[in-house]
């Protein structure tokens, strides 16, 4: 076989398969975005108190539209009126913040919003709760990080996320402190039930990562206060 026949057949094989490959990306586009909705709705119900093991993805947009109202805000704590998470532009508008609260027969009963930061070998990205009191810990998610598995990895398992859970991210003051996460046992660390109310149990092997979901937890709750402190004032701001 000539070099030339070789070439061509190779040429040949690529196109057909670059042509099948588009054919499949562009016929399951539908499909792919269906399920980036889902895991994200997914994950925002779950760091609500919403979500349980074993729910479809009819199921859990069907709960996420009775009970989910999205909001944007601005860097100011404003609400932008008009608007919903999913009419973001990240690229254009990155200092625009959403923000997702949770409907108990018509009224607010927690916020969630996203949050991100880098842990040890990635970016971790999930979700951060809190209740309608905006300083009892709802719940934490993760749903996309690089972390090592049976260390950083860790930050997925309900065992680690369910430590959030109760915990206050304001001192005696009304001051955020947010939650750390500590490493070791907390309550090996901070006797008082004050104190402990502030620290989770970190990840053994896992300093670096524990160190990164502290950061980045604090970091998220800094950037929703002037929306939160305004709430906690009583003089709601919505234009």
């Amino acid at each position: 076989m000539s070099d030339f026949r070789v070439i061509r057949f190779a040429i040949i094989v690529c196109l057909a398969c670059s042509v099948v490959l588009s054919a499949a990306a562009i016929g399951l586009r539908d499909r792919q975005d269906a399920n980036l909705i889902f895991d994200q709705r997914r994950n925002i119900l779950k760091s609500v108190g919403l979500f349980e093991d074993g729910m479809g993805e009819a199921e859990v947009n069907a709960i996420y539209g009775e009970r989910m109202v999205g909001l944007v805000l601005r860097p100011d704590g404003t609400v932008l009126e008009g608007r919903v998470p999913s009419d973001i532009d990240e690229a254009k508008e990155s200092e625009l913040l959403a923000l997702y609260q949770r409907l108990d027969d018509g009224k607010v009963g927690a916020y969630s919003f996203p949050v991100s930061g880098k842990g040890l070998w990635s970016t971790l990205y999930g979700y951060f709760a809190l209740e309608a009191d905006l300083n009892t810990v709802a719940g934490i998610t993760f749903y996309q990080h690089g972390e090592t598995p049976g260390l950083g990895g860790e930050i997925d398992k309900p065992w680690f996320q369910h430590n959030f859970v109760g915990k206050k991210i304001l001192d005696e003051a009304g001051d955020v402190v947010s939650v750390t996460v500590v490493k070791g046992t907390a309550a090996d660390q901070h006797s008082d039930p004050k104190d402990l109310s502030h620290y989770v149990d970190g990840i053994s092997g896992a300093t670096i990562t524990s160190r990164g979901v502290t950061k980045l937890v604090k970091m998220g709750l800094e950037r929703y206060e002037p929306y939160f402190g305004t709430l906690r004032s009583g003089a709601g701001r919505t234009t």
